[in-house]
């Protein structure tokens, strides 16, 4: 695996020191904060609060990705995303990600400012993702998911879902190449409940070293997620703040370098704690 990731011409060294992700959800219904942040000053606001607390991306996203969330129409997407995208682009140099499955909403997002595309269906649910994709220079989140919000979670079944992930991911890459994109530009999400039981979160989760052979770093978003809960037996999103600290300090030891995460402050703690003992070195 090269840990490097290529995003607008520059090339992230992440050997030694990951990424923390920070989530701004501009939606009225997602399932840990919606309606929070729906309004653009407030979703700046917290953007700037990331910020401060060392997020070194934030991921702006305008539809919700829950189990079983409704589409949103293009034109409100983009209605509710690129306001806060130019608004933070002129005031922080921090490298901004659109969460989208919708390649005109990716488009304009990458005018308004955004340094990187997230598509929670790897750049295959719309037609014209691809080619927005290689036409720009922006950095590539490509996750795995079965099905669609709506479906992805009605029995989801796998032969082994690590192979089947890992095949995945050597495929995804192999079409981006011949689509002329540079992998480099590619980071892999394994996607964490999307389309996946608990049992299979599990098993990806102890499987990233073995993800890790497709040759990209590894982006990993286990923040609040429905699988915390049921092994905590707690529903209250707040209780599920510490348990993914824990993930993350978990991921980066087995090799990830991305972690897309609600709470920054606590998540960096961990990461650079972890990172210390990884590279026999005080950051």
């Amino acid at each position: 695996m090269t840990p490097t990731w290529r995003i607008r011409g520059t090339n992230h060294d992440l050997t030694k020191r990951g990424m923390i992700m920070g989530i701004v959800n501009v939606t009225p219904d997602s399932f840990s904060d919606g309606g929070r942040f729906l309004d653009t000053g407030r979703a700046v606001e917290h953007a700037l609060e990331l910020i401060r607390e060392g997020a070194d991306i934030l991921d702006i996203g305008g539809e919700s990705t829950r189990p079983g969330a409704e589409p949103v129409a293009e034109a409100e997407e983009i209605r509710r995303v690129i306001p806060v995208i130019r608004a933070l682009r002129a005031v922080t140099q921090t490298l901004i990600s659109i969460d989208t499955m919708k390649a005109s909403v990716a488009r304009a997002a990458l005018e308004a400012g955004a340094d990187i595309i997230n598509d929670v269906t790897g750049l295959r649910g719309d037609p014209a993702m691809l080619r927005v994709a290689a036409d720009s220079d922006a950095g590539l989140v490509i996750m795995h998911m079965i099905g669609t919000p709506q479906t992805m979670q009605k029995q989801p079944e796998y032969g082994n879902v690590v192979i089947d992930v890992q095949k995945y991911f050597t495929a995804r890459l192999h079409c981006l190449e011949y689509a002329g994109i540079d992998t480099r530009r590619v980071v892999l999400d394994p996607g964490f409940g999307f389309g996946k039981t608990l049992e299979h979160n599990l098993d990806l989760m102890r499987a990233l070293p073995e993800l890790l052979d497709a040759g990209r770093p590894l982006l990993v978003g286990v923040s609040r997620k429905s699988m915390i809960a049921r092994l905590i037996e707690s529903d209250a999103i707040e209780d599920r703040d510490w348990t993914t600290v824990a993930l993350t300090s978990q991921a980066r030891e087995q090799g990830a370098r991305i972690v897309r995460v609600h709470e920054v402050r606590r998540n960096v703690q961990a990461m650079r704690m972890t990172e210390a003992i990884l590279n026999n070195v005080v950051a």
